[in-house]
């Protein structure tokens, strides 16, 4: 089943590698979307993909990243199927 999660990451997320990372775990899910930074000083990723890959996708974000994270907000969206792969916006 194909899902789409809206997530913004608050804490020290922003000058740690933050981008990279989620674009190496994207890979390695096999997940579409992207992410980026916003101005307030959060991160911005939306991923698209097999639930069961979503969800593995999101476990290593935490858990490679955790250290780093202070809030996780989560939306849960109309998949769209516009990705074709998982890259860095700006």
């Amino acid at each position: 089943m194909l899902v789409r999660r809206h997530v913004c990451y608050s804490g020290t997320v922003q000058g740690v590698g933050f981008r990279y990372t989620a674009r190496t775990c994207a890979h390695d899910a096999g997940v579409t979307g992207f992410v980026r930074n916003l101005s307030d000083g959060r991160v911005e990723l939306v991923v698209e993909g097999d639930a069961d890959d979503v969800a593995g996708f999101l476990a290593a974000i935490a858990r490679e990243m955790g250290e780093y994270i202070r809030d996780t907000q989560v939306l849960d969206e109309e998949p769209t199927g516009e990705f074709r792969g998982f890259g860095v916006a700006f």
